[in-house]
């Protein structure tokens, strides 16, 4: 970590609720040389990351031809007011992943991949819900990618003004995002 290291983290568990808590993530790869981002619902069950995709996409394709993911989570939670606008900024969480994605074929690894992302939103809706068919398991490419490569930034706190600028007339704080 070369920018700001006093505020990355390589501990899990901070890593591990911002995944918990958002689900959405951004998954960078190549395609053809050139690069794609992708938004998509990623879910964490222990160590591992899954994501889903239509079988037979271009997406699917990528992640079964073994190419290295990037894949980050972020959220701004604040802004920070200060009194120069050189030091504004934001109260922030972010995580940036690297891995290889593994198809998923057993169907109890499917079923219990989904069980945890249906649980994690709602507790116990996986039990009152239809589990997927057939033909929705055909179409579905689910994929799993082990958390092992990444680093965890977050900021927290109120303003850095410069001692200079403490007299200007002007409201620093925080306020929500």
């Amino acid at each position: 970590m070369k920018r700001a290291p006093k505020r990355a983290s390589y501990d899990r568990a901070p890593a591990y609720a911002l995944i918990d808590r958002l689900k959405t993530a951004h998954v960078a790869f190549v395609e053809q040389g050139e690069p794609r981002i992708v938004p998509l619902t990623v879910w964490r069950m222990d160590d591992n990351l899954y994501l889903h995709t239509l079988n037979g996409g271009r997406l699917s394709k990528r992640l079964n031809a073994g190419d290295l993911l990037c894949i980050s989570f972020a959220v701004t939670n604040e802004w920070v007011m200060t009194k120069s606008a050189f030091h504004h900024s934001a109260n922030y969480e972010s995580l940036v992943l690297f891995g290889k994605a593994s198809p998923v074929t057993e169907d109890a690894e499917f079923d219990a991949a989904f069980r945890a992302v249906i649980n994690q939103i709602e507790p116990g809706r996986w039990e009152q819900v239809r589990a997927p068919n057939r033909k929705e398991r055909k179409a579905t490419a689910l994929y799993r990618i082990p958390i092992e490569e990444g680093s965890f930034k977050s900021r927290t706190g109120g303003p850095n003004d410069d001692p200079e600028d403490l007299a200007l007339p002007v409201w620093h704080g925080v306020i929500p995002a």
